[in-house]
């Protein structure tokens, strides 16, 4: 049947003067990821997660900090370059589901526009594309606002 389950996950600190890019959407905030790219962590884990899945790696094999090319780059481009990889491999993506860890912004309104853009890139119907966002209840370095999470599960096949 040619099923593989890929899972990704990343980590950014928050930071003042920085957009905040989430999910392919620039969400208002105080704060903003940092990062060598535009720091989204929902779009790099889902790339992790397809990579890992066709076995091609991680984000950082791909598109290292270590390369000026990629400073500031839209993590948008990253995906699309990720679903390419898979492609070439054979795989098509059947579904992600995915969970984002922060205490503010609250995103539930911004996960439509989310799965949209995510849904466009991957070719995927909306409804194959599920964010979900939990706090820490105010623990930890996500719970003090100095960072945020994401994880993401992917389901490829061949």
């Amino acid at each position: 049947m040619g099923l593989r389950i890929g899972f990704g996950i990343d980590f950014h600190q928050l930071v003042v003067d920085r957009e905040f890019w989430l999910g392919g959407i620039k969400v208002p905030h105080t704060k903003g990821a940092l990062g060598h790219s535009d720091a989204d962590v929902l779009l790099h884990a889902i790339c992790d997660a397809m990579l890992g899945a066709a076995c091609l790696g991680d984000i950082g094999v791909h598109f290292p900090d270590t390369d000026n090319s990629f400073k500031n780059i839209d993590s948008k481009i990253l995906l699309q370059k990720s679903f390419e990889l898979i492609k070439k491999e054979g795989y098509h993506i059947v579904n992600i589901d995915s969970s984002l860890c922060l205490e503010t912004p609250k995103i539930k309104a911004y996960i439509p526009m989310m799965q949209t853009v995510i849904a466009g890139i991957l070719n995927l119907q909306i409804t194959d594309v599920s964010i979900k966002a939990t706090t820490t209840e105010k623990m930890g370095f996500v719970g003090r606002e100095e960072g945020l999470v994401a994880y993401a599960t992917i389901l490829l096949e061949k």
